[in-house]
């Protein structure tokens, strides 16, 4: 009988789509990368998936969060994902985690329970705790290195983190991957030089934030704000989806 996955069954099997189905993954950060990750999980037979941020949905986010519409602006990012993907797949399990995961509170979340996590955090102290803790548990794990400031999104590939060059991110996380002793890291980055923002007071977050009122990390208290855009963010959450997706089924 046909069904939702019957396209996927086409390429996968019947079998592999019902491993996937059993599967539950975490995907903490649900901005640009994050947001169309997760939709693609759910949309691939996924049977659960947490997804997990402590970020409201603004204005500006509508120009690359698949969350974010007129509709859901002020609302909690892991609200109106959860409200999405039941929509595409009512049996799959959503749990809406409101959080920012970093070292004060990393305990609270059980990472052994998940088949595989992604990261698509943008702070570096939550991508090292993160990494680690699933390292030492086994877990595997997908990090996403920098999209924004990025044009070109052929330039993205999969790579190991000890393999990357010219992201600054990526070199950042090397550095201090290496000296925690983490071994290797499954990671998707990009080979292009990142386009300096445009100048102007006018345009920056920084000066003219918009978030909604009672944001727990505004703009103004961010070191920088990123420029970025429609079709970037995008291809990478797409292809850490499928690198996850092609994972769990072998």
């Amino acid at each position: 009988m046909q069904n939702q996955f019957s396209r996927a069954a086409l390429m996968f099997g019947t079998q592999a789509i019902e491993r996937l189905h059993g599967k539950r993954v975490a995907v903490f950060g649900i901005g640009g990368v994050g947001s169309y990750a997760a939709e693609a999980l759910v949309r691939g037979g996924v049977g659960a998936i947490d997804v997990c941020d402590d970020d409201r949905v603004c204005l500006t986010n509508l120009n690359r969060q698949l969350f974010a519409t007129r509709k859901t602006v002020g609302d909690y990012k892991v609200d109106a994902a959860k409200a999405r993907l039941l929509e595409i797949n009512p049996k799959a399990e959503i749990n809406a985690l409101r959080m920012f995961y970093g070292s004060e509170n990393a305990g609270s979340v059980d990472l052994s329970r998940y088949d595989y996590v992604i990261d698509a955090v943008d702070t570096v102290s939550a991508k090292l705790e993160l990494v680690c803790r699933c390292g030492e548990l086994g877990v595997p794990v997908i990090s996403a290195m920098g999209a924004g400031n990025k044009l070109d999104p052929t330039r993205f590939t999969v790579t190991d983190i000890y393999k990357t060059e010219i992201c600054p991110l990526a070199r950042v996380m090397r550095r201090e991957l290496k000296k925690r002793g983490v071994p290797a890291l499954k990671v998707v980055y990009s080979t292009e030089t990142p386009v300096p923002a445009a100048a102007g007071e006018e345009l920056s977050c920084k000066n003219n934030c918009v978030c909604p009122p009672d944001t727990a990390r505004k703009c103004t208290d961010r070191r920088a704000v990123p420029a970025s855009n429609s079709f970037v963010p995008p291809v990478v959450g797409l292809i850490i989806a499928g690198e996850v997706i092609k994972d769990l089924i072998r």
